[in-house]
Order: C-alpha cells, then structure tokens, then sequence
C-alpha cells in the first residue's frame, strides 16, 4: 500500500506536511533536511523541485528555489541524494514540481525514478485535471504514484467532487487565492471556505496549505481537515537561524505542535 494511504489509515487528524526546497540552503543538505524532520515528528514531507518560474509560490519559496537552482541542484542531481533515502526514512514522501522541467526530464522517465526510489506521490500544479486523466493516470499508478491536486476558493463544487472522484491520496487544500507565504492568520473567510468543502463530506482526505505557519494557524486549520502543510514559515527558519540544521528542524516542529498555555 502507498505510504499515503498508510498514513491516513492510522492517523485522521492533525497531521503535519512538512515543505522543502531541495538544494536550500545548501545543496548536499536535503537528505540531511529530509530525516532530521521525520525525526522530529513531523508526518510526511513535501520536496520541491526548484524551477525558475514557479508561479504558486510566494518570495521566500521562489527565493530558496533561485538560491538552491544557483547551488546547482537538478531533477538529476536529486534522484541521486534522494537515491538511499528509503534506507533511513519512512514516513511519505512527495515531489513538487512544474512541468516544464517534468517534460525535459521525460515524464515516464520521472515517475520510473519516482517509484524506483520511493516516491509515493507527486504535485504538479499546472498539470491539468483532464490532462493528467487522458495522458498520465495509468503512468501514475503503474508506478505507485498518487497524484496530489489542489482546489482554492475559486475552484467549483463540481471540479472539487470530480478531483475527488479520481483522487487516491490526498487532496490540497489551498487556503487563499494568493502565493504561498502571503498570510499569517487565517481570516473568517477562510473559515467559511474551510467549512463549506468539510461540509462536502469527500472520501478523499484533505490538507490545508499556504499561509500556515505557527501554532495558532495549524490548530485552528486541523479543526477543518485532516492536517496541515507548512512550507514558507519552515524556509524562513532555514533561513535567519544561525543554529544548527537539526536544532532549527527541532525546534520549529515542536513549535508549531505545541499548544498554547
């Protein structure tokens, strides 16, 4: 069974997702980054591919992919760290990325790698539904591989219950219209657009991402779904500690787990 499924067999709420840069800060750190956050207790991790237009992604993402595409980090040079990762951690694991760079690389290709080393799903915001239906769904689960799609405010009832309907991992919820990292609290409206899709009883679970970055966000977003994905607020952290990488992963993961007093 997909680690995907496994993890939302076992745990129905308050998850917590994980975003990374791969490359960033520096580019042999991924790995490094990738266990030292399951070892800190965070539920599953999301690894971006750095791409040099990424258009869901606010500055301090698009920052942390310049800096680790300057590194000189590749969709190659990331199968290859990513090569024995299985060895050391287990919880799952997923690549973002845009197609582009999916393309170049050769997308049978891609997912072969992707299941080869222990992939269990893939995001790719400008694959469109219809496209991933009629060209890549078999590809897809040939290789074990979920495909992750997000819905936001602007997205149909209808196309949420279709995304839904063909859905075998999660589905993502983007809190805002805006880029990621925009937010700091979320806002009543939000509230009412998080109700009105728990309220669409989906069998598929969900994860509420973008604008997420502490604490207070994460509880108040657990209440609406089954977690959370964190993803400008840990780059930040990567960004302005001086500490070290495993205390700064520590440290950020039990903040955002702890509750308040």
């Amino acid at each position: 069974m997909n680690r995907i499924n496994q993890l939302f067999e076992k745990k129905q709420q308050n998850i917590l997702s994980i975003y990374i840069t791969a490359g960033f800060p520096n580019i042999d750190d991924t790995a490094t980054i990738i266990s030292e956050i399951e070892k800190s207790g965070a539920d599953m991790i999301e690894i971006g591919i750095p791409f040099s237009d990424p258009l869901a992604d606010g500055k301090t993402i698009q920052d942390s992919s310049s800096q680790a595409l300057q590194n000189g980090m590749s969709i190659s040079i990331l199968f290859e760290q990513l090569e024995t990762i299985r060895k050391t951690v287990s919880i799952p694991l997923i690549l973002m990325g845009y197609i582009n760079p999916i393309y170049q690389y050769g997308f049978e290709a891609f997912c072969e790698k992707c299941n080869a080393i222990g992939i269990d799903g893939l995001i790719i915001p400008d694959l469109p539904v219809w496209e991933y239906t009629e060209h890549y769904k078999e590809l897809f689960e040939k290789n074990n591989l979920h495909n992750i799609f997000l819905v936001s405010p602007q997205t149909s009832s209808s196309r949420i219950k279709e995304i839904d309907s063909i859905s075998n991992g999660f589905i993502y919820i983007v809190s805002s219209a805006a880029t990621t990292g925009k937010t700091s609290d979320i806002s009543e409206e939000q509230i009412s657009y998080f109700s009105s899709i728990q309220n669409m009883k989906l069998s598929t679970p969900q994860l509420i991402g973008f604008g997420i970055s502490d604490n207070k966000s994460y509880t108040t977003a657990c209440k609406y779904c089954h977690g959370v994905i964190i993803g400008s607020a840990f780059i930040k952290a990567l960004q302005t500690s001086q500490t070290s990488i495993e205390k700064i992963i520590h440290t950020f993961i039990q903040g955002i787990r702890e509750q308040k007093k």
